[in-house]
């Protein structure tokens, strides 16, 4: 099974089961590929219904007890939230809600401090789906998949554990790797804010990054300079693995494919979608890659494509400024890609900031038109980003609940800061 797009030429396969191959007529093709592999299952089931093959010793499957991993599959894929993957992805809350999900999934949550009840998409991808990618980012993928396999919670949450650990090496890993790119890219451009003097594209390679973790990194600089990315570690005999992240306005699979085409045997092999893809070549051949990358980008994008912009639903009442509120839009999700949470953008003044885990900004922020203090936090960001000449911000946030040491407050989760 997958659910990319096909190449060229298609495997030597006794079967292929994937939406996105030529002549393929199911109807939903952005569905991930544990959405592929669970219509999969329901087409056996019901093949073997058929066949009268299920009896008293050989019970039919209830499929509705897996919609918790489809769900959380469809979310940490990163596929586009339309009407079909959103009843799978809600299907799967409703069972994680009522405590119906595997005992992996409710270890994973109890071990980041999140609620089981009020589980919800964003735990998906910020919270489940980073621990689980931990485990196969750095050493073994096995630990992910024995802990979601598991019957037992005790043993489940000792792996959620160890995941929870790799988690933290991870970020520090990716955090260091950050800092030598952004080097990288200072060494590339005189003046590393002014967007007119950077490439279109950036393709970024350093022997000692984790081969692991280079699609975190080449997510955090497309999210960095709105460009589209692709970071490269080494894997050995001379070669090396890159993962690409892309924006807005840009397939980056087909990008790659232009470049294979128009320069023979530059790339070894690639593979993806519109807005992430990876790829293997020598590593003799990398300056060459990294300028047919931007010229290929260059042909694509348009100048305003590169200019970031930031879509909001508008300025939002002080009234609406509550917890019920943020309670309202969290149970209207599952929220995605592509179906982004509702975002807010006001103008605030910084009473007080502070740096948390090292590399997250915590903001007391008052609004001028009523004198109401608010708590905003800022992650991965630093005061380098908060203006110098002003303390008055404009920021686009969306509505959240802290909870901490039993209490729920709430909190605005800013997404960008610019001066008022």
């Amino acid at each position: 099974t997958d659910h990319h797009l096909a190449g060229r030429e298609l495997p030597a396969a006794a079967a292929i089961v994937n939406p996105n191959q030529p002549g393929c007529d199911f109807p939903e093709k952005t569905i991930a590929g544990v959405g592929v592999a669970f219509y999969l299952m329901l087409a056996v089931r019901a093949k073997l219904r058929g066949l009268n093959w299920f009896d008293k010793d050989r019970l039919e499957p209830n499929m509705a007890r897996f919609l918790d991993l489809v769900a959380l599959g469809t979310v940490a894929d990163v596929v586009p939230l339309n009407t079909n993957n959103r009843i799978l992805v809600e299907a799967g809350l409703q069972r994680i809600r009522r405590n119906k999900a595997c005992v992996g999934i409710n270890a994973l949550l109890t071990i980041a401090g999140k609620s089981i009840e009020r589980c919800s998409s964003q735990d998906f991808g910020f919270i489940i789906g980073p621990r689980l990618n931990a485990a196969g980012r750095l050493d073994d993928m096995s630990i992910g998949i024995e802990c979601l396999l598991s019957d037992d919670y005790a043993q489940a949450l000792q792996y959620a554990t160890t995941l929870n650990q790799m988690n933290i090496q991870r970020r520090q890993i990716e955090g260091e790797m950050l800092e030598q790119a952004l080097g990288l890219l200072d060494d590339q451009v005189v003046l590393l804010g002014e967007c007119e003097n950077m490439p279109n594209a950036m393709a970024l390679y350093d022997e000692t990054w984790h081969q692991g973790v280079v699609g975190l990194l080449a997510s955090r600089i497309k999210e960095k300079f709105h460009r589209p990315v692709i970071a490269f570690a080494d894997a050995g005999n001379g070669e090396i693995k890159g993962s690409g992240r892309s924006i807005q306005g840009l397939h980056i699979r087909d990008v790659l494919d232009a470049i294979a085409t128009k320069h023979t045997g530059l790339i070894d092999k690639f593979g993806g979608h519109a807005m992430a893809a990876g790829l293997t070549m020598k590593k003799a051949g990398f300056e060459q890659f990294k300028q047919a990358f931007d010229e290929q980008v260059s042909l694509v994008l348009r100048p305003e494509d590169l200019t970031c912009i930031n879509e909001t639903d508008g300025s939002i009442d002080a009234a609406q400024l509550t917890m019920e509120t943020s309670e309202q839009l969290k149970y209207a999700s599952p929220w995605g890609q592509l179906f982004p949470e509702p975002a807010f953008d006001d103008v605030f003044k910084v009473l007080n900031w502070r740096i948390v885990g090292e590399k997250h900004l915590k903001l007391e922020l008052v609004k001028p038109e009523t004198g109401e203090c608010y708590a905003a936090i800022a992650f991965n960001k630093t005061d380098v980003d908060l203006p110098a000449e002003s303390d008055s911000i404009h920021i686009v946030y969306r509505l959240d609940v802290n909870e901490f040491r039993g209490k729920r407050n709430l909190q605005l989760i800013v997404q960008h800061i610019e001066a008022a």
